[in-house]
């Protein structure tokens, strides 16, 4: 049985499943009643995989880690499965490419890079809730690809692999889908069997693009092991206007530092518009709910009182409690006092560099836009400007600041950065 709608989930007992209906967690679960009954009696052991594409993870996969969070302080024991197997051939859910192949040495660097990450969350040691992080490539990667699609890949059809969103999509949009990709979805199913025989692992999470896919895991594990495996997935995340969450002029919103400061992390987190901040506190921070009642119940200004509680707590998970301080006197240093904060990106830029720089691409070069056509637009709708001063279209640094020393650097109110000519 499968249920999805939201008057399904109000009978939970488990702690866990409570935990997930009341903080908007849950999209669809494939048998409710008797992963709630294994949850309210012991430990349930879960995973989520994260393939390793780049060398961070990113807001988008905010919510899957929350949710091993949130598994393992109702007492579970969550498993982070890194795809250094899967990531050699690429999930096509929601994408219209075929991803850029990766060297294994490249795939190897960005396990090592992003295991960082999951410590700010998660609690690893020897108890039985103590979280482990686990590479899928120990088994793929020593398959015979002839035995195991014997094995394997007769479970699956080849009519219900085309009905699965993450084929039919791409190919209703006319984009090539490759073999190689249409294996994606049977090596994560068997992931799961892994998984399950090596760990006792019960329960796959992930979000609602991956439902097929873990459907299959569910299934190839009663039909292999006679396991009863179960699966639960989380809603995809929009703002409330509707745009894809964790995407801002400067690109993607990433949780390691070396990528984004914690400062400009903050920042994201600070600009949450009015009607995503009870949702984006109860998905993200670990605040009680009672609380967050009544912070996303401000009325007007006093709702940015909110935001900034948000942006405390969401920074204070990813980079600690002393960034997640600095980056707020940053701010407060920069908007409420009219100054620079310490913390504010810094930029440095050649003399010989800033004599022909327009300020559309100091902006590129500052982060504060992901491309110079982006920023561009920026100066002719009048969102850049340099010491407070509003920037023409097609300006020169020369035109704006001396040839030496620094000068602020802002996009809209709320993004800036100080530039040093040296």
């Amino acid at each position: 049985m499968v249920l999805e709608c939201k008057e399904a989930f109000m009978t939970f007992k488990s702690e866990f499943l409570r935990t997930l209906e009341a903080r908007e967690y849950i999209h669809q679960i494939t048998d409710p009643a008797p992963l709630d009954e294994a949850a309210s009696k012991g430990v349930v052991t879960a995973y989520i995989g994260f393939d390793a594409t780049a060398d961070s993870l990113h807001v988008g996969n905010l919510v899957g880690i929350m949710l091993l969070r949130r598994l393992q302080q109702a007492g579970g024991k969550p498993i982070v499965l890194m795809g250094g197997g899967t990531t050699k051939v690429g999930d096509p859910s929601g994408k219209d490419e075929m991803r850029q192949v990766l060297t294994d040495a490249q795939i190897k660097s960005n396990i090592e890079s992003i295991k960082g990450i999951f410590k700010n969350y998660l609690r690893f040691d020897n108890s039985p809730t103590g979280a482990l992080i686990v590479d899928n490539a120990e088994w793929l990667d020593s398959l015979g690809y002839i035995s195991f699609l014997r094995e394997v890949g007769r479970h699956f059809t080849i009519n219900r692999m085309l009905t699965f969103d993450s084929v039919k999509l791409r190919l209703e949009r006319e984009q090539p889908l490759t073999f190689l990709e249409f294996n994606y979805m049977i090596m994560q199913a068997y992931d799961f069997v892994e998984l399950h025989k090596r760990y006792g692992c019960t329960l796959q999470m992930g979000g609602s693009d991956q439902w097929g896919n873990i459907v299959n895991g569910t299934e190839l594990g009663r039909k292999l092991a006679n396991a009863a495996l179960h699966g639960l997935t989380s809603p995809l995340i929009t703002t409330a206007s509707g745009a894809k969450m964790g995407k801002t002029a400067a690109g993607a919103v990433w949780l390691k530092a070396e990528r984004l400061s914690p400062y400009d992390y903050w920042q994201f987190w600070r600009n949450t518009e009015d009607a995503d901040v009870g949702r984006f506190l109860r998905l993200f921070t670990d605040l009680p709910l009672d609380e967050i009642a009544r912070l996303e119940k401000l009325p007007g200004n006093e709702i940015n009182e909110a935001k900034k509680k948000l942006a405390d707590e969401a920074t204070k998970l990813c980079h600690g409690e002393a960034a997640a301080k600095e980056a707020a006197e940053t701010a407060r240093k920069t908007f409420e006092e009219g100054g620079v904060g310490e913390n504010i990106p810094r930029v440095e830029i050649s003399l010989k560099e800033a004599e022909e720089m327009t300020v559309a691409d100091a902006v590129v070069k500052a982060g504060l836009a992901e491309s110079k056509g982006k920023a561009k637009r920026l100066v002719e709708e009048r969102g850049v400007k340099v010491n407070d001063e509003l920037v023409m279209p097609g300006e020169k640094i020369s035109q704006k600041v001396p040839l030496k020393g620094e000068f602020k650097l802002s996009v809209g109110k709320k993004h800036h950065a100080l530039v040093k000519i040296d």
